[in-house]
């Protein structure tokens, strides 16, 4: 089998990935930490226009049907610009998880508008969840889906109370959530809600993971043209060897941290319940590739990486931020742990990719 990406899947990515360099700049990131809402709101329709937000969407509900596999690319490319507008978590965990509530005839009248709502750019939808209490734009959301042990709830803005939290990243608008519950809003309980709330952790995780790798060689690449235009004793400094060895030994983690991801994402494609072990291999790989290249690209960089002005400490943010979210290292790791000493687990080669793996996971217990 070809497991590549196909020439569409990466000429797309090519054409988002130029427009985000042209619209998502170090000083448009600056500008929004001014902003009112902190949002560009010109860049949000002209992402809406090019179709990001109906990508995962079915057709049969308007979308444009794609998988998680046809959007993982530019979920790496909205990471290498440190988009601050949380566009990712939305295609990626939002609607597929209100898509979802729809297919399995669960929710209320609500669902629909909602997610009709989203796809015409008229609103905004913010997900909580136990391991991800803080929400990333929490203010500029019309609707929440929060919950409350396996109860799903999807809220409209007037039924939630919001609390302003701080985050090292000031791109980042955290909040907690808090609201009293009410079978009005309720859309799922029981299995039904554990399962809507488990494929949400792991979209989210990988959705954060993809934004790791961007970040990752985003850093690298501005750190390559520092050392090349920084010169010291009549050289550039990225002539010496030790600099050259910290950036090798990023580039490095980031190809094996890629492959990870991408399996990853097609795993989350066929079954998003069952894709734990593989979602926090990806989520710890990423983690600890992007905390790795803040490291050494501060290195690179010297005193002045650390500075207000060094647009380096926007990327670097964001990456100890995002290493925390949907999950930090310790949690995915402990995920793997549990996977690697289940009796039964489909371990070796031929389960790498392929329902097989997935579909025979709910008979080996």
């Amino acid at each position: 089998m070809n497991f590549t990406f196909t020439q569409d899947q990466l000429d797309f990515q090519d054409a988002v990935a130029a427009m985000l360099r042209s619209e998502v700049t170090a000083d448009s990131i600056r500008a929004r930490w001014s902003a009112t809402d902190g949002t560009d709101r010109t860049f949000l329709k002209q992402a809406h226009d090019l179709g990001l937000s109906s990508m995962l969407v079915p057709e049969a509900l308007g979308g444009l049907g794609l998988t998680t596999g046809d959007f993982i690319l530019l979920a790496e490319a909205c990471g290498e610009v440190a988009l601050p507008e949380p566009i990712v978590e939305s295609v990626m965990v939002v609607l597929p998880m209100l898509v979802d509530i729809l297919d399995q005839g669960l929710g209320n009248s609500d669902v629909q508008r909602v997610i009709d709502g989203v796809l015409a750019g008229d609103l905004r939808v913010a997900v909580g969840h136990a391991i991800n209490p803080c929400i990333n734009y929490a203010d500029s959301a019309d609707w929440f889906v929060l919950s409350e042990g396996d109860n799903v709830y999807l809220l409209p803005r007037e039924a939630v109370v919001l609390e302003a939290q701080t985050s090292v990243d000031p791109s980042r608008r955290l909040f907690l959530a808090s609201f009293t519950t009410s079978a009005e809003y309720l859309v799922a309980d029981g299995d039904a809600g554990a399962n809507l709330l488990r494929a949400s952790l792991n979209r989210g995780a990988l959705a954060t993971s993809a934004q790791l790798v961007g970040l990752s060689r985003s850093m690298v690449d501005q750190s390559v043209q520092y050392a090349t235009d920084r010169e010291q004793f009549g050289r550039s400094i990225g002539a010496n060897q030790a600099v050259k060895h910290l950036l090798a030994d990023v580039a490095v983690q980031i190809e094996y941290a890629k492959p990870v991801l991408y399996r990853a994402a097609y795993t989350v494609g066929v079954s998003p319940t069952r894709a734990d072990f593989a979602v926090s291999h990806a989520k710890s790989a990423a983690a600890r590739t992007a905390l790795l290249a803040s490291r050494h690209c501060i290195q690179v960089h010297g005193a002045m990486g650390y500075t207000w002005e060094c647009d380096l400490q926007i990327w670097v943010k964001r990456a100890w931020a995002l290493a925390r979210e949907w999950g930090d290292q310790g949690f995915h790791n402990n995920r793997i742990h549990e996977w690697l000493l289940r009796k039964n687990a489909l371990l070796g080669p031929e389960f790498t990719f392929g329902r097989g793996s997935l579909t025979d996971i709910a008979k080996s217990g």
